[in-house]
């Protein structure tokens, strides 16, 4: 939910600020839905997607901005985006609720690192040796961290079963997500940031309703409390972020991304017990940097853009 180019100031401490604020709300989202339990992925992408339409709402109506956040030129767009970003945080709920939290957030990352490969694959951009560098490094970094997951198939357990599970749902949902990083990239193109976070989270909802036929399960207070939670602070993480890039460039903010992993290392070892493994420190490490060494490498190549039409003289 960044704003367009043209509303963003020149103002980093307060984009850091609200871009840290944001990875600590999203990552009480993730904690809720962990806390949730198994549930069925449809079930909890219903409660994280409708309870995230409010505050939305709020923040829209308060900037004057709601009446032209429904406005669209491209509902078949938005649907596609709807129904592919659905099967997106499907498998990455499904993947939380049978996976540490760091292994969960750790594979996360691996979404940008597709997102290089799928721009070259399906929009015929032109990859530099050093981004492709960076992306086999982090998909390496990817690789141990979930290696020792995958080979527990052979294992017999059940446990083994439901994490081999969660790795491949999370690497799927982090490929998935890179396809829908590319629509996005195309509906920007003609609509406002609002009306496409706006549509998701209504389509996410209704696409989300039809999965009840496949099984939605009766909840106890404390997990129906805590999806609706998980919404509000899905709904609550998007404006912090539509904040940080309203106020800072993206190449300033984006890199505190990654401070999700030592929070989700921290509430995982306190809230759930659950310890990082050698291979969780190691492949984190190798994939936070290859992330950040590609976004400095995405700034550096915006700058040299830049100052190469400032000094090719007008036609």
């Amino acid at each position: 939910m960044s704003p367009s180019p043209t509303t963003v100031g020149h103002n980093p401490l307060t984009g850091i600020t609200y871009k840290v604020l944001s990875v600590f709300v999203f990552m009480g989202m993730t904690s809720l839905i962990k806390f949730s339990g198994q549930l069925p992925a449809g079930q909890i992408v219903f409660f994280r997607s409708f309870f995230a339409i409010p505050p939305i709402l709020v923040f829209l109506a308060y900037h004057g901005e709601l009446r032209g956040a429904f406005r669209t030129k491209r509902p078949l767009g938005h649907f596609a985006r709807g129904f592919i970003g659905v099967g997106s945080m499907g498998l990455s709920f499904f993947a939380l609720t049978r996976l540490p939290l760091p292994e969960a957030i750790t594979l996360n990352y691996a979404q940008p690192l597709l997102v290089v490969v799928f721009s070259a694959i399906f929009l015929g951009e032109n990859i530099r040796a050093y981004r492709w560098t960076a992306v086999t490094v982090g998909l390496i970094g990817v690789v141990i961290v979930s290696w020792p997951k995958l080979t527990l198939f052979g294992s017999g357990g059940v446990l083994g079963h439901d994490e081999a599970a969660g790795v491949v749902a999370a690497l799927t949902a982090a490929a998935v997500s890179a396809v829908v990083m590319l629509l996005i990239r195309s509906l920007v193109q003609s609509e406002k940031t609002s009306t496409i976070v706006l549509y998701f989270s209504l389509t996410a909802s209704v696409f989300a309703l039809l999965t009840i036929p496949f099984g939605w399960q009766s909840m106890s207070v404390a997990q129906t409390l805590a999806l609706i939670g998980s919404g509000i602070c899905g709904g609550l993480g998007q404006i912090f972020m539509t904040e940080a890039y309203r106020h800072a460039e993206a190449s300033t903010v984006a890199p505190f991304e990654y401070t999700s992993l030592i929070l989700g290392v921290a509430v995982g070892y306190f809230i759930f017990s659950e310890v990082p493994t050698i291979h969780v420190v190691t492949g984190g490490t190798i994939v936070v940097a290859a992330g950040i060494y590609i976004i400095w490498r995405e700034r550096q190549l915006g700058l040299e853009r830049a100052a190469a039409k400032r000094v090719t003289p007008p036609q």
